[in-house]
C-alpha cells in the first residue's frame, strides 16, 4: 500500500517528464542520497572504504559509460579497459605537466582524451557491426596496452613502467582519507549519473535507442546513425576515461599498464549484463555484485569451516561469472534491473493480480 500512485496528479508537461514521477521514489532517491553523503561515513571501517564503497563507486561510474555504448546504442564493446587506461596516464601526464591545474578539470581533460580515442576506434562501428565491432574495439585494447607498455613518455620514463598519482588537491583541500575520497568519488558518480540519465531521456538518447533497435529503419525515419554511434562512443568514453582517471588516482595510487588489461574489460562488460542493459540502475546493480561477490567467495569457506585454497576460490569466481551470465541471458536478458521493476509493478498491483 505503501507503494502506489492514487492521488498523485500531473497537471504539466514537465511534471509529467519529470526524472522520479513517483513520489515515492522521490523519496527514496533523496533518502538514500541522504544516507550515502551523511551516514555511511560515520560507521563504515577503512577497509569498507578502500575494499568496497570506492570501487564499486569507480566500477559503477564505468559501467554507467560502457551501458550507454552497448546496452543504448547496441555497439558492442571489449575495449572498455583501454579506454580507462587513456584516461588514467591522461590525467597523470597533466598533473605531472601542468602541476597548476584544478584535480577536476585533470579529470575532465583525461576523459576529453578519452573521448578522441574512443571516436577514433569507434569510426569502424559506421562500417561493421555485432561480432566484427567487438574484434575490431578487441584490437584497441591490445594496442593501447602495448602502447603505454612500451612507450616511456606515457609513464614520465620510469624505469619500472609503475607510476604513482600525486597528492590530490582539490581548492587547497588535500584529500588523503578514505572518508574524504569516498565523499569525492560519491559526488562524482552521482553527477555523471544524471547527467547520463537526462542524456537517454533526451533526443540523443532516443537516437541511440532507435539506431540499437534498428538502424534501418531509424535512418528511414531521419535519424542519422553515423551521428549516434559517434556520439555514444564519445559519450561513453569520455565518462569510461573519468572512472580510469579516479580509478588510478583515488583507488590505485600506483599503477601499471596491465591493471587496465583485457580482464579489466570482460568484468565490466559482465557487470551490464549481469545488471541490466539499457538501464542505469542496472550498472550499479551489477558493480555491487562484481565487487561483492569475490569477497564473499574468498570468506564463505571459512565461514563454513572448508579449508579451499585461493586457486580454487578463484576458479570458483571465473566459474559461477560465467554460470550467471548464461542465466541472465536465458532467463531474464535484462538483468537485475529488470527483476527490481518487475518486483516495483507488483507493489502498486498487489494484492490484486493483473
Amino acid at each position: 500500500m505503501l507503494y502506489r500512485e492514487a492521488g498523485q496528479f500531473r497537471t504539466t508537461y514537465q511534471a509529467d517528464q519529470q526524472l522520479f514521477p513517483i513520489r515515492q521514489d522521490r523519496i527514496a532517491v533523496l533518502l538514500l542520497l541522504a544516507f550515502a553523503f551523511a551516514v555511511v561515513p560515520l560507521f563504515a571501517s577503512e577497509y569498507l572504504f578502500r575494499a568496497i564503497l570506492i570501487p564499486f563507486l569507480i566500477l559503477a561510474l564505468t559501467a554507467i559509460g560502457l551501458n550507454l555504448l552497448v546496452g543504448y546504442c547496441g555497439q558492442i564493446s571489449l575495449g572498455t579497459g583501454a579506454f580507462m587506461a587513456v584516461g588514467a596516464y591522461a590525467a597523470y601526464n597533466f598533473a605531472i605537466r601542468v602541476p597548476s591545474l584544478n584535480l577536476l578539470l585533470v579529470f575532465v581533460l583525461a576523459g576529453l582524451v578519452a573521448t578522441v580515442v574512443g571516436v577514433l576506434f569507434g569510426t569502424p562501428s559506421l562500417r561493421i557491426k555485432g561480432f566484427y565491432l567487438a574484434v575490431a574495439t578487441l584490437a584497441a585494447q591490445f594496442f593501447i596496452d602495448w602502447l603505454f607498455a612500451r612507450v616511456g613518455w606515457f609513464t614520465n620514463y620510469t624505469p619500472s613502467g609503475s607510476v604513482t598519482a600525486p597528492q590530490l588537491n582539490l581548492f587547497g583541500w588535500t584529500i588523503d582519507s578514505p572518508t574524504e575520497k569516498y565523499w569525492l568519488v560519491l559526488a562524482i558518480v552521482c553527477l555523471i549519473a544524471l547527467a547520463a540519465k537526462n542524456l537517454t531521456r533526451s533526443a540523443i538518447g532516443r537516437a541511440w535507442m532507435a539506431t540499437r533497435d534498428m538502424d534501418v529503419a531509424a535512418e528511414i525515419i531521419g535519424i542519422r546513425p553515423i551521428y549516434a554511434k559517434l556520439s555514444a562512443f564519445a559519450v561513453s568514453s569520455f565518462f569510461i576515461g573519468i572512472g580510469g582517471a579516479l580509478w588510478a588516482f583515488v583507488h590505485l595510487g600506483s599503477w601499471e599498464p596491465l591493471a587496465f588489461d583485457i580482464n579489466r574489460s570482460f568484468n565490466l562488460l559482465f557487470m551490464i549484463i549481469i545488471g541490466g542493459l539499457g538501464s542505469i540502475l542496472g550498472a550499479f546493480l551489477g558493480a555491487a555484485f562484481i565487487t561483492i561477490l569475490p569477497l564473499f567467495l574468498n570468506q564463505l569457506p571459512a565461514w563454513l569451516g572448508i579449508n579451499v585454497s585461493t586457486a580454487t576460490i578463484s576458479h570458483m569466481e571465473f566459474m559461477i561469472f560465467g554460470a550467471l551470465i548464461v542465466f541472465f541471458l536465458i532467463v531474464e536478458p535484462l538483468g537485475l534491473a529488470r527483476l527490481w521493476t518487475i518486483g516495483k509493478e507488483k507493489l502498486r498491483l498487489w494484492p490484486f493480480p493483473h
